[in-house]
This record gives structure tokens, sequence and C-alpha cells, in this order.
């Protein structure tokens, strides 16, 4: 929800304000707005003095701080390597991380009612211009080598480890939530049946909701912003949100044209794709879990419900 600066608010502009100052950035403090929806961060837009704009973003807990250097890391890793924009940090502290607002707009951003996504066209007119430049964006990332991702500071995890990852961390979630014996066991075949599992790993952004896709009038994708999650593991990762929200037929077509600009499939990596959306609760669940919130813990109990 983005709202007009207030009272509870007034410390944390401040703030904000003054770190700015610090590394030379003046921001007009009559002209910021506050982003609520961040989950890790809040958010704040602003301008300078010759009218610039500005990306604020303030830690909400202390163990984002570490998943952002992964992404300072991961930033400067592929900002060369793409042929779209990605946010270029001008300040890297514990109390605040800014950087000049890239063109383009999210293709949807969250409805602060709490419905879903706003789409910036109608997700149903969306056009090929738009999927062709995202699979084209997605396989030039995933194209990375991997042994210079790792020499940069980056998370590098093997296929097989990033299999386990998903395990343990079902394991983990099982201690804090009751997961319907039904759920349960089809992670538990799609953890065990070595066909549904690439044999390679790619640099993933990690995160990939509407929010983060940037496009320009022409629904032609530009950029995409808040890396943090992002890590050298499975590929299907990147299109698991991207099947929850087009379904089965759009992600077949999104991954023809994947392999069309270079990406890498296998036979069963839609269906691999499809069963990683079911085990998505488990991540929510595991985030309530680093969070420790009550509000998290409820969307993590509503999401292995309505899996059942």
């Amino acid at each position: 929800m983005t709202i007009q600066p207030s009272l509870d608010y007034q410390a944390v502009i401040e703030e904000m304000l003054a770190i700015a100052r610090q590394h030379g950035i003046r921001l007009n403090p009559e002209d910021i707005t506050i982003n609520e929806s961040g989950m890790d961060f809040l958010a704040a837009m602003a301008t300078d003095d010759s009218e610039g704009a500005w990306i604020l973003r303030k830690p909400r807990r202390p163990d984002v701080w570490e998943r952002a250097v992964n992404e300072q890391n991961v930033l400067a890793f592929v900002r060369d390597r793409l042929s779209i924009d990605v946010p270029d940090w001008r300040i890297f502290t514990p109390e605040l991380i800014a950087y000049p607002l890239l063109g383009g707009n999210p293709v949807a951003t969250v409805d602060p009612a709490g419905a879903g996504y706003v789409w910036q066209f109608e997700q149903a007119s969306l056009t090929d211009t738009f999927f062709d430049t995202l699979a084209q964006a997605l396989a030039t990332l995933h194209r990375a080598d991997l042994k210079e991702a790792a020499a940069a500071g980056l998370r590098v995890k093997s296929p097989q480890e990033a299999r386990e990852a998903f395990s343990h961390n079902i394991e983990e979630i099982r201690q804090s939530f009751e997961i319907p014996e039904k759920l349960y066991n089809r992670w538990q075949t799609w953890l065990s049946e070595d066909s549904y599992w690439p044999e390679h790993s790619t640099l993933n952004h990690g995160d990939l909701h509407p929010p983060h896709i940037l496009v320009n009038d022409s629904q032609k994708v530009t950029g995409l912003i808040d890396w943090t999650e992002a890590e050298c593991a499975d590929p299907g990762k990147d299109f698991v949100i991207l099947f929850a929200l087009f379904g089965e037929e759009r992600l077949r077509d999104l991954l023809g044209r994947y392999e069309k600009f270079g990406g890498k499939v296998w036979p069963r990596m839609h269906e691999h794709i499809i069963e990683q959306w079911a085990a998505y609760p488990a991540l929510v669940a595991k985030f309530a879990l680093v969070t420790g919130k009550e509000s998290d813990r409820e969307m993590a109990k509503g999401m292995i419900a309505s899996f059942q």
C-alpha cells in the first residue's frame, strides 16, 4: 500500500534523508511516498534536487541484511550480462539501500485491498512481446557461468543440493505446521522421482512476481528488480509463480520460447514446475518461521490448506 508520509513514519523518513545526505544525495522531504507491501523491506520513493527519482529500501528485520549482501553481489554480477536493467545500488548500509528508479513500470502491483494483483495491462491481453522478452531475459540469465558466479560470491547449489534443500525445508516446517497426509505424500513423490528433476543448476532471480518485472508501454520487459532470493540452483524456480498465474498451457508456451532463446529444458520440466508450485506452501511456512510473525504463520496455514 502506497501512502503519503504520516507521523508513524516520520522518524524513518528523517533517517532515510539523513543517510542519503551523508552519501551526497539530497532528497526532497516533501516528496516521499511509502510502500508497505514488501515482506522484507519498507520501501519508499523520493526525488532529489534535480528531480531524479529514487527507490529507498529499509530492511525490516536483521535476517534481511544477510540476504541483501547476497543481492548486492548478484546485481554486480548480472548488470553487464543482461540486456535488461537491474538496480544500481548507490547506497548500501544496514539502515538504507537506495538506487535510481529504473525505467518502465511493474507489469502488475499488489492490490492494497488484498485482491491479488492490479495489472498494468489486462492479464489476458499480455502479448507475444511480453512473453518473448521475458523468456529471452530468463534464458540469458540462466546461461550465466556458475564458476564465475561462485567466484563473484553468489550462492551456488548443485542439482542434488537444491533438491535436498527442498526436502530439508519440508521436514523442518512439519515440526511447526500440520501438513495433510495427501499433500505430504505428493511432495515426497515429487522429491523421490528422478525424472522430475534437472541435472543442471542455473542462476535464478528467485522471486519472479509480477511487481518485480518491469515493462514499457509496448509490454517489452525492460528490467527486473528485487533480487534478494537470487542464487544458482533449480532452474524451474523462476517459472513457478508464472505457472500459478497463467496456467499449464501458457507455461508450456513460455518454456518453448525459453528454449528458442537458448534456455535448457528437460522432458518433465513443466511437470516439475507444477509440483514445485504444489510445494510452494512449504517455502511460505519456512518464511513464517524466519519472521516469527503470526500473520505470516496464518498466511502459510492458508496456503497449506488450499492445496488439500
